[in-house]
């Protein structure tokens, strides 16, 4: 008796590890929150598992209902509409009432929306904040926002087609030189990640970015440095060593610069000159 938690495609269906579809051809029970999305995904790779609708509404009935079943000795996988379950979706009380009654609890990986449109923007993914969707009342959104963007971090958050528009606007206000990119239709046929000041951002939506599928938002991170300052972005941790050798440091020297220029361990620039050379 196992509870899977089974990552699933965000858009393009080949996005599915081999072991996702044997878990799901395994399993007794698919608890998903739309039979119908998840039923597209069963008939192409021709499971024919039994589905049950778990979702917000009902997830406090239905949690009962699933521990009794893997109480029972029953195999249970867990999936969302897309993407990994339990990531801004329902499962977190399942997950925890299934570890309460000594269930073994086991994660099988797959994509990830916030993820995606991280590493495609552009934007820095050393450190990262993910908050899902923002609170939809304009004072709360306005304040969560100055909390987020006053942070180091690159901030992920998710967005309706219904309301990316006034929160790029909300963004803008605080910062209208803050750079922000905007992911949508992600790994499908007319994917668009654009990473542009706010500002232009928002002119951009008007022209070419339809307000269609769900959204991405990725908030470039605060930091003390000035742009100016950040000249070694695009250079690896060890060009930018070599660069300071070049300039007559000794490689002692030139590590304690580099970890101060990135903000990161004097450890991690050695390890990465010295050892991963």
């Amino acid at each position: 008796m196992t509870l899977y938690l089974v990552g699933t495609p965000i858009g393009n269906l080949e996005d599915i590890t081999f072991r996702a579809v044997r878990i799901l051809k395994e399993a007794d029970i698919i608890a998903c929150e739309d039979t119908r999305v998840t039923g597209k995904l069963t008939h192409h790779y021709d499971i024919d598992t039994p589905l049950k609708s778990y979702h917000e509404h009902n997830k406090d009935r239905m949690t009962e209902q699933l521990v009794e079943l893997l109480t029972s000795g029953k195999t249970v996988a867990l999936v969302s509409d897309a993407g990994l379950p339990l990531i801004s979706d329902p499962g977190y009380e399942l997950v925890i009432a299934v570890r309460e009654a000594g269930i073994r609890v086991e994660t099988v990986p797959g994509p990830n929306a916030a993820l995606t449109a991280l590493m495609t923007s552009g934007l820095s993914s050393y450190s990262f904040l993910f908050t899902g969707f923002l609170p939809r009342k304009e004072s709360e959104k306005k304040a969560k926002l100055e909390t987020l963007m006053n942070e180091p971090h690159s901030v992920i958050l998710y967005e309706s087609p219904y309301r990316v528009k006034d929160t790029l606007m909300a963004i803008e206000k605080i910062d209208k030189n803050r750079r922000v990119a905007l992911g949508r239709e992600l790994t499908k046929k007319f994917e668009q990640v654009i990473t542009l000041p706010v500002d232009r951002l928002l002119q951009e939506l008007e022209i070419s970015i339809p307000l269609k599928g769900e959204f991405v938002i990725v908030i470039d991170g605060q930091y003390e440095t000035d742009e100016a300052d950040m000249w070694w972005h695009q250079l690896s941790i060890n060009e930018h060593v070599e660069y300071y050798i070049e300039k007559n440091m000794s490689s002692k020297e030139a590590i304690k610069q580099v970890a101060v220029d990135r903000q990161i361990q004097k450890r991690e620039v050695y390890d990465s000159y010295h050892i991963n050379k």
